[in-house]
């Protein structure tokens, strides 16, 4: 297979001052993407700004010869995202990767979070997501290219406790994907979604640290970079974490039909074993059960035995 470059291409990354965003920003830059670093420099729970992480990864790209420039807009905000994607345009004449990583955590039990902490959790993953997205469209459309990422997480998947906010944004990320695939086709827009488990700022109370160490946010990158490639796939959903790569897929049962008097609640419940007859399909119960298994399986691979 050839190698996989992103010579004069123009990307931007949301959320790369730290961890994954980092990390995507640099691996597009090193094979020759020029690269917009966007970050807000809050803190995982949204508060705060500085534009000193975004300013760090540009200096780091341009020393190893790249071409980059920061922005520290809030892509929740929709002035700013135009601003942005036009900041990029003026200096480099086209956007072709839109990376969405941005995200905040603001975790509590539903009974007990306040709803003004959900809406901001969604206006950051979902709202951001879109900004972006319909802010490249349609120089996209216009160039006849282009490749978009969205990021979700076994959270939004699967579910985790107290994440009803995080969760019900990531799982959105599926939906807006499955759409702009559809639109995007025919203009040849590729349409994934990353679903990354690693060791960054937003989980680094979940972990041990032994498990720490293998889901460096480095390993992730290689999934990413592929799914924004020349050749990538579309519509496609990347679980990735410890070197691990998986792809999710969401499945229909066969099911049953129920006919004129036979369509009765009753009916529904009598035959829902045939409704739910997945045979070898696996599901996961929560969204730690992802990060372990990508864990365990870097352990057993190189020989660890992990605390769990």
């Amino acid at each position: 297979m050839s190698e996989i470059t992103f010579k004069d291409r123009v990307a931007i990354v949301t959320g790369a001052g730290t961890g994954l965003g980092r990390s995507h920003a640099l691996g597009l830059a090193a094979r020759g993407a020029k690269v917009v670093v966007n970050d807000l420099g809050v803190g995982r729970d949204g508060v705060g700004a500085s534009s000193e992480a975004a300013d760090a990864v540009v200096a780091e790209i341009k020393a190893a010869g790249g071409e980059a420039m920061s922005h520290g807009c809030d892509v929740s905000d929709e002035a700013g995202v135009k601003d942005m994607v036009a900041q990029a345009m003026d200096a480099w004449g086209r956007v072709d990767i839109a990376v969405n990583n941005a995200g905040i955590l603001r975790d509590k039990t539903f009974a007990k979070m306040e709803m003004s902490d959900f809406r901001k959790v969604v206006d950051v993953h979902l709202i951001g997501s879109a900004n972006v997205a319909h802010a490249c469209w349609p120089i996209m459309r216009e160039q006849k290219y282009g490749r978009i990422v969205f990021t979700s997480s076994a959270s939004g998947i699967y579910g985790n406790f107290g994440q009803a906010n995080y969760g019900a944004a990531k799982a959105a990320m599926l939906g807006l994907m499955n759409v702009l695939h559809i639109e995007g086709a025919r203009d040849n827009i590729r349409v994934n979604t990353l679903a990354p488990t690693a060791a960054t700022r937003m989980t680094e109370e979940l972990l041990p640290p032994e498990a720490a160490e293998l889901l460096a946010p480095e390993l992730i990158t290689p999934g990413l970079l592929y799914l924004v490639s020349e050749d990538a796939p579309s519509k496609v959903i990347l679980g990735a974490g410890a070197g691990s790569f998986a792809q999710t897929r969401v499945y229909e049962t066969e099911g049953i039909t129920l006919l004129d008097s036979d369509n009765t609640p009753e009916a529904v419940a009598a035959q829902f074993a045939d409704v739910s007859d997945n045979q070898t399909q696996e599901e996961l119960a929560d969204a730690f059960s992802q990060t372990k298994k990508y864990a365990l399986n870097a352990a057993k691979a190189r020989g660890l035995k992990l605390g769990w």
